[in-house]
């Protein structure tokens, strides 16, 4: 049975879906991986194209809320990948036996022209798969 893990962020529009996509890309047979957000905001469209340039295609992946999860599936482990999600999850969430915090900065926050965003999220995309 594999492991479960669930990413969480603010949005699950970015961060939580390229931890989500890469775990499953090198760890599929060990773990089960989800993603969810505190409000979900849809999957951003550069989320999905720095995916694809690693050959990771998340073109139909949904945006999720933490409903979607919370006490109907164990997880393992639960993931935080945003200071706001760290301080606002749930702090009892039935099933968790292991909750940590990866801080990654929001790319959908960054401001400035297509390309400087583009910039910023194939950064935040390395920095999740290191």
């Amino acid at each position: 049975m594999p492991t479960c893990v669930l990413f969480l962020c603010t949005g699950n529009s970015a961060r939580s879906q390229m931890a989500e996509a890469f775990l499953r890309k090198y760890a599929g047979d060990h773990f089960e991986a989800h993603s969810a957000g505190l409000k979900p905001s849809g999957v951003n469209p550069f989320t999905v194209q720095v995916l694809q340039e690693v050959g990771i295609d998340i073109s139909e992946n949904i945006s999720k809320g933490i409903e979607t999860y919370l006490g109907k599936t164990l997880f393992q482990y639960l993931i935080t990948v945003c200071d706001d999600a760290d301080k606002n999850c749930p702090t009892v969430w039935p099933g968790v036996n292991q909750r940590m915090h990866w801080s990654f900065e929001d790319p959908v926050a960054f401001e400035g022209a297509d390309a400087e965003k583009l910039a910023k999220f194939r950064e935040i995309r390395d920095q999740i798969e290191a």
